[in-house]
């Protein structure tokens, strides 16, 4: 039950995020839309530890915090390819290795990796990662690991 209250609240959130709208008429449609999803999904029995991963607990925000940063590293790499792409334009693929032992930790490894501007996971086959990057420096972002070390290191606090 409590990852179906987790689960209403992040709905109402966003919601609240996005609708932009604060009449109590609109706001109360609002809560009874999100209030309707959580039932809907706690009945069909949907919310368990991985849809809902509550036991990622507060070190994944430090995560997003420093994923937002390579995000907007990376944002610049690729405008850099786009202004002046035979200086910059290297593509590659390669593998690398994921050292998370669960599958939720590979997933968000490869999805960190895909949300990473000029990066693109392409396959994830048991611990090896393929990757595509655009540029040299995207290719060595991954390659060097930090990536995947901050992900191991989130996902061993929730063991």
């Amino acid at each position: 039950m409590l990852r179906t209250v987790s689960l209403f609240l992040v709905l109402m959130a966003v919601w609240l995020l996005l609708s932009g709208h604060y009449t109590p008429l609109i706001t109360g449609f609002g809560i009874a839309s999100c209030l309707l999803s959580a039932l809907i999904a706690y009945r069909m029995d949907v919310i368990d530890h991985e849809s809902h991963p509550l036991q990622l607990g507060p070190r994944i925000f430090l995560y997003w915090g420093w994923l937002f940063i390579e995000i907007f590293k990376a944002n610049l790499d690729v405008a850099k390819c786009i202004l002046f792409p035979s200086k910059n334009l290297r593509p590659s693929m390669f593998m690398v290795t994921a050292s998370q032992k669960s599958d939720l930790g590979k997933v968000i490894y490869a999805n960190s990796i895909t949300l990473t501007p000029g990066t693109v996971t392409v396959d994830l086959d048991g611990d090896q990662v393929m990757v595509h990057a655009l540029t040299e420096i995207s290719a060595q972002g991954v390659m060097s690991g930090d990536m995947d070390r901050r992900v191991t290191k989130v996902m061993e606090a929730t063991s």
